[in-house]
Order: C-alpha cells, then structure tokens, then sequence
C-alpha cells in the first residue's frame, strides 16, 4: 500500500471519543513486519529494523536494519534514516521518553534460498537522540525474540519469547525487569509467569503490565490475558481477548495513552480495556486485520497502527492515524 492513510472514525458509544483528524502520516519505505516501533515526548516516532522478505521466508536478504525517525509535529516530514546497527527482527523498540532501548530480537545467518538458520540474540542497546549515537548495554541473561517489552515507570520489562538457535528452539520461562535510571542497567528476573508463549503484546496501566494474547508452547494461539501487579510481584489472570478464535491474539498490538489501554488484533478489531479493567470492548473493526504491526501513540490523543500484514493480502507499508480523545489521557507513556 503505496500511499498516504488517514483514518478518521465518527463518535462511537464508549468512554473513548473518536474525533477526525487532517493528519497524514507517509509510508514507512519498506512493507515490513515483526519490528520495533515507539514515540518519545518530543513527538518523534521511531521504527527499527523488522522483515521485509516473503512470507514464511527468512534470510539476510530479509531482514531490514533500518532505524527510521518521523517528527509527527511538523507537517510535511519525513522519514529520516538514523544510525543502525544489526538486522533484526522480533525486537522491541521501547522509550522512557527521552532515550530509546532497542532489545533483543534474531538474525538470519543464512542467505537466499539456502536452509533457515536462525538466530535469537541477548543485546540491549540505548540510542540517544541528543548525539544520534548508540550505546550498547548489559545483554539479557538469554537470547530472545519474538516477545514483547514496555517501560513502565522508569523500568523496562520485557515478557515471552523463544531463544532460536540454528541447532534448537527455547521457550522462555522467565519475564525480566531492568531499572533504566540505575548506573549500569542490569537485569532481574520477575516472579516466574504462569504461561510460555510468543508473539504476544505486553502494555502497562496504572499497577499492572499486561501480556495479551501470543502463541503458546502448547495449545496454538492464544486470547489469553494475563496480568503482572508491579506492587505485589504476583501474576493473575485478565480478560481474555473477544475474537473468533484464538488467532485474534496472535501477532496483537497493544499501548496504553493515559490510563486506557487499547490493543490490535490479527481479526481487525481495535479494543479497548473497560475502565474497571473487566472486560474488553470493540471499538471499531476495520476491513482489513493486520498483525506483526506496531500500535504506538502518536500523541496524547492519537495512536499510529504501522504496517503489518494481512493473511490474505500482504504486507502493509501505511501508517494510519487513530485519532482518540479521553479527558483522563495524561501521558503518552
């Protein structure tokens, strides 16, 4: 999809308004999926890396390492190439606002048609706009990809996943949780989650950080939601995802503005988390679905859903723009 998306929605019924919006945002340059994605205060929007190849094909010709920058505040803009770093994707791209921490995610060592050799990697890395420079920190305790992460008051917590190595495939156990104003950055482990399952979405609001939906290690995909209190440390159980079947958590999207927490799933709905946390509610359902696309804020009253793909269709390259607008929105993080 070569061309600029809008999307402007009528007033729906629910505790979120939908205004119209005049803003365009251009295509990303590559169709991509499985990449990094996030909005720091200063109104920039960030992608890294992601795949670009066919479906179900994974070699270095694939795999993008482009690290891309858009200022949302300033009409006309474009996207900007930044310095990069390695092919990646299954990443996570997260920000405390300021800084961006590019963790995780695999490489294809293998090149064109020859056997997939597929590599997840432990690196942590922090970019400062300020210098447009990268600085690399303490690794995970593993290799993981294809999980999810958000920063949550100042700590990054990176939940789900799989360690892939060339000769064998690792379910993640563990859910990890590092301190980004302690000097050096380190690595903890969370209480052991109650599930194993990859290509979920992980979002926070108010004490909880939430895992929605994934594949599990057994049982398919998933529309399960489970829940991580950061003042007790214990794990519960959320509303699970509406949807048709278990696929409508696979590849999902979620970020919260404020305190309401939308997510994207694979059947094309945008849902949000009622206000006592209970139950999800269907705000729009477009035609088409997408997922392995990022849904991050553009703003304080407006998320970005960024390419992705759709199984009968392909991948996207279009950025549309989600305009919402709550009187309880405080912070795009």
């Amino acid at each position: 999809m070569n061309k600029f998306s809008l999307l402007c929605l009528a007033c729906l019924a629910t505790t979120t308004a939908f205004a119209q919006s005049k803003v365009e945002i251009p295509d990303v340059p590559d169709a991509i999926t499985s990449f990094g994605a996030a909005t720091t205060n200063a109104g920039h929007v960030y992608i890294y890396g992601g795949h670009k190849g066919g479906a179900h094909k994974y070699n270095i010709e694939g795999q993008s390492n482009a690290f891309l920058r858009l200022d949302t505040k300033k009409s006309g803009s474009k996207w900007e190439n930044l310095p990069t770093g390695p092919k990646l994707q299954g990443l996570a791209l997260v920000t405390d606002g300021t800084r961006l921490f590019r963790v995780g995610g695999f490489t294809a060592l293998n090149k064109g048609d020859e056997k997939a050799k597929l590599k997840s990697q432990a690196s942590f890395a922090m970019f400062d706009p300020k210098t447009n420079k990268w600085t690399d920190l303490a690794p995970m305790p593993t290799p993981r990809s294809s999980f999810d992460a958000v920063v949550h008051k100042n700590h990054l917590f990176v939940i789900g996943g799989w360690n892939m190595q060339p000769e064998d495939s690792t379910w993640a156990t563990t859910a990890l949780v590092a301190d980004l104003k302690a000097s050096p950055i380190t690595w903890k482990e969370l209480p052991k989650p109650p599930f194993q399952k990859r290509a979920l979405s992980v979002a926070a609001v108010g004490d909880s950080i939430y895992a929605i939906g994934g594949m599990q290690e057994k049982g398919g995909p998933t529309k399960a939601v489970s829940m991580f209190n950061t003042k007790t440390s214990k794990w519960s159980e959320g509303p699970e995802l509406p949807g048709e079947s278990g696929m409508a958590g696979f590849g999902s999207s979620s970020f919260a503005i404020g305190n309401q927490l939308f997510a994207s799933t694979y059947e094309g709905k945008l849902l949000e988390l009622s206000a006592d946390g209970k139950q999800w509610k269907t705000l729009k359902t477009f035609e088409e679905g997408r997922f392995f696309h990022r849904m991050i804020p553009m703003n304080k009253s407006a998320l970005l859903m960024i390419s992705g793909a759709n199984m009968e269709i392909g991948k996207y390259s279009d950025v549309i723009v989600v305009p919402v607008t709550n009187k309880q929105t405080a912070s795009v993080r």
